[in-house]
């Protein structure tokens, strides 16, 4: 994880600097540059985006982005998946997704990298929660486990194969089982 030494710099200041492939983050007053995807958490990210959209999209229930900037709260986070029910995607003059979401996903994904901080990616959920979020996973595929966060709750752990993922509700069709969603890196 890369870190920014030099002076402070305001949430606003961030925002105006040139994007950063992998992207960076603003968090507690300091940007911290996400690790760059690898093979399991770029396979997970590729299967899942689009397994929920085909599940929201047509309905207009929910839309699943991939690497989206979200700006509240004082933090500007970029969650590997942010999902929007679909009256809350912030739209333009024209009617189209517009570039600036200022606002907390109603269900954030993220997917642990190797060498990244399970406390930073935890506490980017949190803050999530605390700000309207309905739902966090953190998908660990290492250890083949996704933990589910909702607000005012007790975070559970789904690691038997067999088990099914909770959903928001407006992605209740959605039925995924921790071996459905780990058998994506055997294809």
């Amino acid at each position: 994880m890369l870190q920014a030494a030099s002076k402070t710099l305001t949430l606003e200041e961030f925002l105006q600097l040139p994007e950063t492939k992998p992207a960076s983050e603003y968090i507690d007053g300091r940007i911290i540059q996400k690790p760059m995807p690898q093979g399991k958490h770029s396979t997970l990210q590729g299967e899942l985006v689009p397994a929920i959209n085909f599940v929201v999209k047509p309905k207009r229930l929910a839309r699943a982005f991939p690497e989206l900037r979200c700006t509240f709260g004082g933090r500007s986070i970029v969650p590997d998946i942010a999902v929007f029910v679909w009256s809350r995607i912030p739209r333009d003059e024209n009617g189209e997704v517009a570039n600036i979401f200022p606002l907390a996903p109603d269900w954030t994904i993220e997917i642990l990298s190797p060498d990244q901080s399970q406390t930073k990616v935890t506490k980017n959920i949190l803050h999530c929660l605390k700000h309207g979020t309905q739902m966090g996973w953190l998908i660990d595929p290492d250890e083949q486990t996704v933990f589910v966060y909702r607000p005012k709750q007790e975070t559970e752990v789904f690691d038997r194969l067999d088990a099914l993922l909770p959903m928001p509700s407006f992605v209740s069709e959605l039925q995924l089982t921790v071996k459905d969603l780990f058998a994506w890196l055997l294809e």
